[in-house]
């Protein structure tokens, strides 16, 4: 049995993951029979690159269609119920760090959507997390690998 928890994310990435299950279990799965058909073909299995490189790619994106079959079923899309200037899905946050005059700007995304280069922030992070439910002015704290940060909540939009 499996330990499953419910992911949270937009509708946008909801669709990508159920448009890249559906290539995998039609497109891809089709190019990696044909690769072992090709392979089976060339002879001996047991010294056989292509074979065994095929066999390898075949069990990769049966674990992904698995992972992605999980991730759809335990998804819950979220829906735009901002509170206004309150913290929550969607928002984008603009946060200063105490003692520093610079101002980092995120949006507050599911962990499935988090990406860091984009400033898109998940809401279980550490910062996430304590970011939900602020309001503009609010100063928070939380602990980080290098100890307890304190920041002041700049934006909420």
């Amino acid at each position: 049995m499996t330990d499953t928890q419910e992911t949270i994310v937009s509708q946008e990435k909801f669709d990508e993951m159920i448009k890249e299950l559906e290539y995998l279990k039609t497109v891809r799965r089709t190019e990696i029979a044909k690769n072992l058909e090709y392979a089976r073909s060339l002879g001996d299995l047991s010294e056989n690159a292509e074979y065994q490189e095929a066999r390898d790619l075949q069990a990769a994106t049966e674990e992904r269609i698995k992972k992605l079959q999980e991730l759809v079923k335990n998804t819950k899309i979220m829906t735009d119920g901002k509170k206004k200037n309150e913290v929550s899905f969607n928002s984008k946050v603009s946060i200063r760090k105490e003692g520093s005059s610079e101002v980092h700007e995120y949006t507050i995304v599911g962990s499935e959507e988090a990406d860091m280069r984009l400033k898109k922030l998940s809401h279980v992070s550490p910062l996430g997390s304590a970011l939900m439910g602020k309001k503009k002015g609010d100063v928070f704290s939380f602990e980080t690998p290098s100890g307890k940060q304190t920041y002041t909540i700049e934006k909420v939009a």
